[in-house]
């Protein structure tokens, strides 16, 4: 049974990105929500990150520096270092607004779902200057969703509930298991959609390389749900359009053909 005011474990992986890990934490800081729990897991950084977790260790309830097997491992020592009713994960480099936790938690009660897994919203990709470039997350649906990942994963929340029905992250991906996690659930996820913009991610992040692409493919591939020639084509033109999009990028020139 959830909790009026729930509690919002906010999870952080981070390897050497103490440059980018406060103003992370800083936005952390400004939310407009009382009820969080934030969680740092470092994989044994080597610059100034402990330091900057020792700075903010009266808002760091959890923080652990090991060395780890990539991004979704650590986010499995999150997960279970979580007491919160949601999980989100955020990057370092990567700002909630203000608002985001609020809204998101307004949202679940309102809806009053005790069934509801997973919460998606909107993101905007920003330079390093902070100016947007465009703005990523829709609401999820199925079959849509085996085609690509059209949810903003960064403007997510997961309900404990759903680590503990589908499992945690499968630590052979290393860009996409986010996208294989809830591929698991397929169209049995009970989804909600904040039509908000809740969150800013720093562009050429992990989700948007060539390389995901490839990994997508597997998962998808892994679900048995989608034919081998749809899943070629599909991969093929999403490649075309990566290539054209980091290519109008580099020449100064961007607009959104993620769809």
């Amino acid at each position: 049974m959830m909790t009026k005011n729930p509690l919002i474990s906010i999870v952080t992986a981070t390897y050497n990105a103490g440059l980018l890990l406060e103003k992370t934490i800083q936005s952390i800081r400004a939310q407009q929500y009382a009820e969080i729990e934030y969680i740092v897991i470092d994989g044994a950084s080597t610059d100034n990150t402990l330091g900057i977790i020792d700075k903010y260790k009266d808002l760091i309830k959890y923080s652990i520096s090991e060395p780890d097997k990539g991004i979704y491992d650590a986010w499995n020592k999150g997960v279970k270092a979580a007491k919160g009713e949601w999980i989100s994960f955020l990057g370092a480099g990567d700002e909630y607004l203000p608002d985001a936790i609020f809204n998101y938690v307004e949202y679940i009660n309102k809806n009053n779902n005790s069934e509801l897994e997973f919460l998606s919203s909107k993101v905007d990709i920003v330079k390093n200057d902070g100016s947007r470039l465009y703005t990523i997350g829709s609401e999820w649906m199925w079959p849509k969703f085996l085609d690509y990942m059209n949810i903003a994963h960064v403007g997510s929340l997961h309900s404990k509930r759903l680590f503990d029905k589908y499992g945690l992250y499968d630590i052979k991906y290393k860009l996409v298991g986010d996208y294989e996690l809830l591929l698991r659930a397929g169209p049995n996820l009970m989804a909600g959609y904040l039509p908000n913009t809740t969150a800013t991610m720093l562009f050429g992040g992990m989700s948007i390389s060539k390389a995901s692409l490839k990994e997508a493919f597997k998962a998808k591939a892994s679900t048995g749900l989608i034919s081998k020639t749809r899943l070629y084509l599909k991969y093929n033109f999403s490649l075309m359009k990566a290539n054209l999009r980091f290519f109008l990028y580099k020449i100064g020139f961007y607009v959104n053909i993620r769809k």
